[in-house]
């Protein structure tokens, strides 16, 4: 009964995907309207993870059967595909390559600005850390590793310090 619920609960949002769609004159699929309004949901409290964590599960462990039918499509429409397969390949290399290269970067830009943040600290306003280069940030990650490198030293003095005292 669990399932149910939550089965029905997802088919509802969705539900309210599509009617969005035929109210909004915006070129968005339902699809996303309804994850969107999942989303918003689980983000504010009003739906609980719980009420559709075990169905969701299940969903994304089926969801290579749903390829399924797109690929029997493919074959089927095979005839109208292959005058312009090689266009279609083009434009499908070109739009990954320019996909994992924005993500990348973006990554990259996120990666970089928390680093300077966590490394500036309390301390600093956001006006600091747009201002401190590269460098400064890598003189510092360098200077905190020194200093990890002393912490060992004196882990290893006192072991020896312990060693002579024991006559070993």
């Amino acid at each position: 009964m669990k399932y149910v619920r939550q089965f029905l609960l997802i088919l509802a949002i969705s539900f309210i995907g599509e009617l969005l769609k035929y109210v909004l004159p915006l070129p968005i699929p339902a699809s996303i309207y309804g994850m969107a309004i999942l989303f918003a949901g689980l983000m504010t409290g009003l739906i609980k993870l719980e009420a559709v964590k075990d169905t969701g599960k299940f969903l994304i462990e089926i969801m290579p059967l749903m390829f399924i039918p797109a690929g029997v499509g493919l074959m089927v429409s095979w005839g109208r595909l292959k005058p312009v397969l090689v266009p279609v390949c083009v434009v499908t290399v070109v739009t990954i390559i320019t996909v994992m290269a924005v993500t990348g970067r973006v990554s990259q830009f996120v990666i970089r600005r928390d680093r300077k943040r966590r490394i500036a600290g309390a301390d600093k306003t956001s006006e600091d850390l747009d201002e401190a280069s590269d460098e400064e940030i890598g003189d510092i990650l360098e200077d905190l590793e020194d200093l990890d490198d002393l912490e060992d030293l004196e882990g290893l003095e006192n072991v020896s310090e312990n060693n002579m005292k024991e006559g070993k």
